[in-house]
């Protein structure tokens, strides 16, 4: 069943088309690939993840039946891998709002959530707090020891709060994203909300038709519209190209900033390209109006 009539616009059909992954009795190899495929996924965020970077000794004892899909987790969590594109980079708040997203598949219900987990994390340390979520009685029954987790913000279920569902928006930013490549960078998408005890709005994923995750210029000077064509002999079909966070071409490299490219198709290429260069990130690419 769907998660919502909108699935489709809001990037949740994925979802609402799958069934959680789970390592059933008598399992096989390939059983067992599919398991630590989907942790990976759901684990790091989505993030592409190079053959070198692979923890192949703890795939090999999940393999050999030495670790649960649980404890397998668990490993993934605390690993330098997971504090090298997680922990490190980030601000603790935003931190735990991605563990909340990895680990339960929700985002943090209110304020007092986030500060029981920095405390922990203050007193007792990363992996302890890690350990919270994955031994929690939430973990258990939602995922059990067998069950890979998966992101139940998007569904109605006993025990979850409405506003987690708004929330789990504002992390999770479609299906072709990752955590680390969003427009929003490092920063906390939740902080705010939590504290003014306010519902999250519902914004669609990059690219969609009816909503993007770009953020534009507080100076508000990118065009909402344009007409003809970009120069003469260009194809007639326009692209409207938004970028966020390039960096301006002057030294210092420092200041970023919110852009947005009109271009003919034949200049689609070279232009994707050279955003890429300075450092921009594509919120979306639609046709010029």
């Amino acid at each position: 069943m769907a998660i919502t009539t909108a699935a489709s616009r809001l990037g949740t059909a994925a979802f609402s088309e799958s069934s959680p992954i789970e390592l059933r009795a008598n399992w096989t190899l390939e059983d067992g690939k599919a398991v630590v495929n989907a942790v990976y996924r759901q684990v790091l965020g989505n993030e592409h993840l190079m053959a070198a970077e692979r923890l192949t000794s703890l795939e090999s004892l999940l393999y050999n039946g030495q670790l649960s899909v649980r404890e397998f987790v668990r490993a993934v969590a605390k690993s330098e891998l997971y504090k090298n594109k997680f922990l490190y980079p980030h601000f603790q708040t935003r931190v735990i709002e991605l563990n909340f997203k990895h680990l339960l598949g929700r985002a943090p219900y209110d304020e007092s959530e986030v500060i029981e987990h920095l405390d922990r994390y203050q007193n007792h340390g990363f992996e302890a707090d890690i350990d919270s979520y994955i031994d929690s009685a939430e973990y258990e029954a939602s995922f059990g020891d067998y069950i890979v987790p998966y992101y139940r913000g998007f569904s109605t279920q006993s025990g979850q709060k409405t506003v987690g569902f708004t929330r789990m928006f504002r992390l999770y930013r479609g299906y072709a994203s990752s955590d680390r490549s969003q427009l929003e960078g490092t920063s906390s998408r939740l902080a705010g909300e939590l504290a003014r005890n306010s519902a999250s709005t519902v914004v669609g994923p990059s690219g969609g038709s009816e909503g993007f995750a770009y953020r534009p210029s507080k100076q508000g000077v990118t065009p909402n519209r344009t007409f003809g064509r970009s120069s003469v002999g260009s194809s007639s079909g326009l692209y409207r190209i938004e970028v966020s966070g390039i960096s301006l071409p002057r030294y210092p490299w420092v200041r970023r900033s919110n852009k947005e490219f009109v271009v003919p198709y034949d200049q689609l290429s070279d232009t994707l390209q050279r955003i890429n260069k300075l450092g921009g990130k594509v919120a979306s690419v639609t046709l010029a109006q």
